[in-house]
């Protein structure tokens, strides 16, 4: 697809995905490169504006990381956040030092209002702060627009030049008129037309998909989740019969979903597709037996699914492509865009084998994030069901069990599992037929995952040794961040007493309290 282009040049901050995705939200297409990205690479992309993110660094120390001077001297607008707009004015002649007070949390910033950053936006606006360092002088060429009580240089701006400076980060929710801000940017300063639109992407991908594939066949790795779910679809409609979802139950999936995903992908359900299921369950088994550390978990996992594929495709004849329902926050948490840390391995990205017995991998969901996937389902027709159940992991309960994989543990945690997502489901049922709206509590995420952790317990008089369960539930837009959803406490009471006296194994059951970050919405 031929589109506009703003880049997000990653300096290690951790709301480089939340940046992307808030400039996408105002149709404006957005990539992650890292700050060590060749000068001459962007410009061969030609993009319409640049955003420097945040960063755990002092832009003025040795060995930080920097940019060249050339960047702010193309002519394409730069609008640098937190460490971005320390290093803009530290590499144009500014002066950046430690901040006599440190400012984090909700803050109230009065704004210049005839700053083109600051059109429609509040005199005094609430924003989201968090900077030990602060630009104590502004680099020549450039004015204030914006100061609180403690920052004097809260933004500033060159709007000859179209360089713009902002301490705070806009892109992050309790900025309260951030949004507004980046939409400023990237059509009052970028000049862009809006054209990143999910109608016009499906469009653009099916035919994309008949040109590469031609008369080809292709194989899906179907999970039966959101994502793999939406590709079948889009690719059902782009090449028909042409093809072939395998689904491999590796005996890591939710009680009863292996069932559930065939009922509907398999010959009686709501899509004509050519559906295969391969019951894996052992073999998995065998492959994880006594393996702890989660990567490993993860990329056995990966591969083994490979395998399985490559063998249905020998049945099948012929197999070009495999298809996956690789999306934008795979890769970058794999590591394979921008410049933050390696947070986990995704199965299908980071996991994959260094041989694959395919002609080629095609991953049209590549550039989405999880709610841009949603809007690409309904656009193509499945049902919201669908669409907006819970995200699952592709390597399942292997990353929900703490410690090595067994048969056993597997049964422990799907139970408490489907007690927990059962009690939940029904108290938010309770809550809407008595009030008539959505249960303010309720998570977009919730599930239980089986700790290595054993301790003494007392059932019926008699001492047991036995396992904790964790139940985790968060509230989330985007699933960048989230925060722990708060399930009244006689939900949890109830699932608690249920899990204990259901679930063979169990004596405990904690409730997991962790935002992300500093976590991350799965255990491992």
């Amino acid at each position: 697809m031929d589109k506009e282009l703003v880049i997000v040049l990653d300096f290690g901050g951790q709301y480089n995905q939340l940046v992307a995705r808030r400039v996408r939200e105002c149709n404006v297409y957005c990539e992650i490169y890292s700050y060590k990205t060749d000068i001459s690479k962007i410009k061969e992309m030609n993009p319409k504006g640049i955003i420097l993110t945040g960063g755990p660094n002092s832009c003025y120390e040795e060995g930080a990381p920097t940019y060249s001077k050339e960047l702010f001297e193309m002519g394409i607008p730069v609008l640098g956040l937190c460490y971005g707009a320390q290093l803009m004015q530290h590499v144009l002649g500014g002066k950046v030092e430690t901040a006599p007070v440190r400012e984090y949390g909700k803050i109230e910033v009065s704004v210049n209002q005839e700053s083109p950053l600051f059109q429609n936006v509040s005199e005094k606006t609430i924003c989201w702060m968090s900077h030990n360092d602060y630009i104590s002088n502004v680099a020549p060429g450039f004015e204030i627009c914006a100061k609180t009580a403690d920052c004097p240089v809260a933004a500033a701006q060159n709007v000859e030049q179209q360089l713009y400076a902002i301490q705070f980060h806009p892109e992050v929710l309790h900025t309260v008129e951030g949004t507004k801000m980046l939409s400023n940017f990237v059509y009052g300063v970028c000049h862009c037309s809006g054209d990143w639109k999910m109608d016009a992407f499906v469009e653009n991908q099916i035919q994309a998909i008949r040109e590469k594939v031609g008369s080809g066949k292709v194989l899906l790795a179907l999970s039966g989740g959101v994502d793999s779910s939406v590709l079948a679809a889009l690719l059902s409609r782009a090449i028909g019969k042409q093809l072939t979802c395998v689904f491999v139950d590796h005996g890591l999936l939710r009680k009863n979903e292996g069932d559930e995903v065939e009922n509907v992908f398999g010959k009686s359900g709501t899509f004509d597709l050519n559906f295969v299921r391969v019951n894996a369950q052992e073999r998995y088994y065998e492959k994880l037996a006594g393996v702890t550390e989660p990567e490993s978990k993860r990329k056995i996992i990966g591969e083994e699914f490979i395998r399985v594929f490559e063998e249905e495709a020998k049945k099948i004849g012929a197999v070009d492509f495999l298809a996956q329902g690789t999306i934008y926050p795979d890769v970058v948490e794999s590591g394979l865009g921008g410049e933050s840390a390696v947070i986990k391995s995704h199965h299908n990205v980071g996991g994959l084998p260094d041989y694959v017995d395919f002609k080629e991998i095609i991953e049209p969901l590549r550039d989405l994030f999880k709610d841009e996937v949603r809007k690409v389902g309904l656009e193509l027709g499945l049902p919201e069901y669908l669409v907006y159940r819970q995200p699952f992991p592709g390597p399942g309960l292997g990353i929900r069990i703490i410690g090595d994989v067994t048969a056993e543990k597997v049964r422990i945690v799907q139970d408490a599992d489907y007690i927990y997502r059962e009690e939940v489901d029904q108290a938010a049922r309770e809550y809407k037929s008595a009030h008539g709206v959505d249960a303010p509590w309720m998570p977009n995420q919730y599930f239980a995952a089986l700790t290595n952790m054993r301790s003494v317990g007392v059932m019926g008089d008699e001492r047991t040794y036995d396992y904790a369960v964790a139940l985790r539930a968060v509230k989330t837009i985007d699933f960048m961040t989230a925060e722990s959803a708060e399930i009244p406490w006689s939900v949890l009471q109830t699932v608690m007493n249920r899990i204990i006296n259901e679930v063979k194994g169990v004596n405990r059951v904690f409730y997991d309290l962790t935002s992300k970050p500093p976590g991350t919405i799965e255990f491992e």
